[in-house]
């Protein structure tokens, strides 16, 4: 479990990071909208804590976490809305305790799985490491929504590789959620670490299709948090190009991904 229990420090961190940017808001700062079109602070934060409890669920009880699974299934345009909808209408101190107690649940129970575990998932099973690398990956991107919404600036961390990781693992399901093949060859994947300015590089080095560039426009494009034109990422090859169209780290139907901002571009 060494490995999960690296993973879980660094989940530990960022809900924690995210944790400071919210726990002094104003009431009224909770309503403030946020990138993600009908989301509020309060919303992200609502299906931070909502996600949590699945998780906890398909640790501690996968019979229950089936049954969530239906329910998703039956709804899988607004299940999520719906999911943050209810607890943004919580009063924000309650929805704050509320979060905290599950993420500190959920850390528990991943912590005590045993070696091996795979855990039920709306997609895939998932191995311990892998729960704990989504749960910090999408902690991370609401987080950005909440910053932006905020206006305040994140200083980037090396937590990013963990939302690296997952970007590249997520590759063929990026294709295969839109109903596309996906690509008969590995690539390559050259990312910059925005702390060291080491580069952490992924797949085959002679592979013949390449996507190089800063970490952190890697995280942001693969969360669907910035539009790929106002990102440095480049693509070598044609199903590289393809790729950084439609990347997606996270489960469920495609995401909308942003709208390029106005006069940008890096």
């Amino acid at each position: 479990m060494s490995d999960a229990l690296s993973v879980l420090d660094d989940l530990r961190s960022e809900s924690e990071e995210l944790d400071r940017l919210v726990a002094e808001l104003a009431q009224e700062r909770w309503a403030l909208a946020t990138p993600a079109p009908g989301w509020t602070v309060a919303h992200q934060i609502a299906h931070l804590a909502w996600t949590d409890r699945a998780a906890l669920l398909a640790a501690t009880d996968p019979g229950a976490f089936a049954a969530e699974v239906e329910k998703a299934a039956a709804a899988p345009g607004s299940f999520v809305d719906e999911g943050a909808e209810e607890g943004a209408a919580l009063p924000p101190a309650e929805l704050l305790a509320g979060w905290r107690s599950g993420r500190d649940r959920l850390w528990r129970a991943l912590s005590e799985a045993p070696a091996g575990a795979r855990l039920p998932w709306y997609g895939p099973p998932m191995a311990v490491p892998s729960m704990a690398t989504a749960r910090l990956m999408e902690t991370w991107a609401h987080g950005q929504d909440v910053a932006d919404a905020l206006g305040v600036p994140r200083t980037p961390t090396d937590r990013l590789r963990h939302v690296a990781r997952i970007g590249v693992r997520t590759r063929d399901f990026a294709f295969a959620v839109r109903g596309l093949g996906a690509p008969g060859e590995e690539f390559r994947v050259e990312l910059t670490s925005p702390v060291t300015g080491e580069v952490w590089a992924y797949g085959p080095q002679d592979a013949r299709q390449r996507v190089t560039g800063p970490a952190l426009d890697f995280c942001l494009l693969v969360t669907q948090r910035a539009h790929r034109t106002d990102l440095a990422l480049r693509a070598e090859g044609p199903d590289a190009d393809r790729w950084l169209s439609l990347a997606q780290a996270f489960a469920g139907p495609p995401g909308a991904g942003r709208e390029p901002r106005a006069g940008a571009g890096r």
